[in-house]
């Protein structure tokens, strides 16, 4: 199982608007990959002649990864993209930095401005409701998910339908979705695009559903249906969702859902 994915600069953002899927490195405990701008076993190439060929190095440790900073006079940044404006250097010369977010950007000086790559880390572990310390070796959920995390937000309101009711089939769109976040200061420059990425962090590195055809056949808004429908299915029956998750959201009315035609299918 891998610790982490790498998604390499210059292609197709997660449920983006850009045609093509984007080009993804997996990693798992060990493994590494050397980025720069590009050389003999260089795995992360960015492509501006202001970064070293060689300029530094991801490791994969446990559930989180390292940076090394093979520079010798400028720092990198690495952004948590679910914080407010939360980051951390790695000084040059630094090796094997310990990063804890989950959604990071690595960022590098470069001649045209910056040069970036995203690292997604989604076996964070968390402390479970029924363990207890010193009870010996730790269980790792199979399904570890951030309650604080944006994402998460997205699929209790993927699921808020048939907690309600479960007899309510329907599921919300997601323009729907987004206007039913959009209230939480979080959340107040979400777009669709996002919450499509969202959608597929959830399918394919947090629950890493198998869609089959499913995620090949039919139009666009046959895929995203098909999606949603396996996450809301999987996420309420193994109880990642339930009621009590209900008050991260806004409350019911300070938001206006957009009219079902308008949402996605």
């Amino acid at each position: 199982m891998e610790t982490i994915i790498v998604q390499l600069p210059g292609t197709a953002q997660w449920g983006g608007e850009e045609t093509g899927s984007p080009e993804l490195i997996h990693l798992g405990p060990g493994d590494i990959a050397d980025f720069g701008r590009g050389g003999a076993g260089v795995r992360i190439v960015l492509a501006d002649p202001g970064i070293s060929r060689r300029a530094g190095q991801l490791e994969a440790a446990g559930d989180y990864w390292r940076l090394s900073n093979f520079g010798r006079s400028v720092s990198y940044v690495v952004e948590n993209l679910e914080g407010a404006g939360e980051y951390l250097t790695v000084a040059p010369g630094r090796l094997g930095a310990p990063v804890p977010f989950e959604f990071s950007r690595v960022v590098l000086p470069a001649l045209s401005g910056t040069a970036t790559f995203k690292v997604f880390a989604p076996q964070h572990a968390y402390l479970g409701e029924q363990s207890v310390p010193g009870g010996g070796e730790q269980t790792v959920h199979p399904f570890a998910l951030d309650p604080t995390s944006k994402y998460f937000l997205v699929l209790v309101a993927l699921c808020e339908p048939r907690l309600r009711d479960p007899s309510d089939s329907a599921l919300p769109g997601v323009g729907q979705i987004v206007e039913r976040l959009r209230p939480l200061e979080s959340c107040r420059d979400l777009t669709r695009s996002a919450v499509n990425y969202h959608i597929d962090y959830l399918a394919f590195a947090k629950l890493r559903l198998d869609l089959g055809e499913e995620a090949t056949a039919g139009a666009e808004g046959g895929r995203t249906g098909a999606k949603r429908t396996r996450l809301a299915s999987v996420a309420l029956r193994f109880g990642l969702v339930r009621e009590e998750h209900l008050g991260l959201l806004p409350a019911r009315g300070a938001a206006r859902l957009t009219d079902p035609q308008e949402a996605d299918a």
